[in-house]
């Protein structure tokens, strides 16, 4: 009896299984087209059952320009675009993250060290004088230039 409990039990468990799987999970093309031209030019578009799409048209190897969009599993409907050129790849979309604003008085502190040269203390002023002046004599030197070899 305990066996056929278990097993009429495992068939009721595939049963419900069966019916409560997803058959739509399937996603197939409804429309999908493409033109590549001789000359690197091309174009394509394709869009599936479940919502996905992508467009894409450019200069092989120079330029591209497009977009594509799906939904999330909240089911918000995501759209990017995009332009990769020789700047590099730029998408623009709602959804994607964005850096947060700089704060005022790091921008303050930034534009004064861009007008105001770094003060240097006069000894190393002195020293930096002397290593190009010392650079110089030996650029300008007659054993470099003869490429003979000063020991000494």
């Amino acid at each position: 009896m305990f066996r056929y409990m278990l097993v009429a039990s495992a068939v009721l468990a595939c049963a419900y299984a069966a019916a409560s799987y997803n058959t739509d999970a399937t996603a197939y093309v409804v429309k999908n087209s493409a033109d590549i031209q001789p000359e690197g030019q091309y174009q394509y578009q394709y869009e599936t059952s479940n919502g996905i799409a992508a467009q894409e048209s450019g200069l092989g190897g120079h330029q591209a320009s497009g977009g594509y969009s799906y939904y999330s599993p909240e089911g918000q409907l995501v759209q990017i675009s995009y332009l990769a050129d020789e700047n590099g790849f730029q998408p623009q979309g709602e959804l994607l993250p964005t850096p947060p604003p700089i704060p005022t008085a790091i921008l303050k502190s930034l534009e004064y060290i861009r007008t105001h040269p770094q003060y240097q203390e006069p000894q190393q002023q002195y020293q930096q004088v002397q290593y190009q002046q010392v650079q110089q004599q030996q650029y300008r030197s007659p054993a470099r230039v003869q490429n003979k070899r000063v020991y000494g």
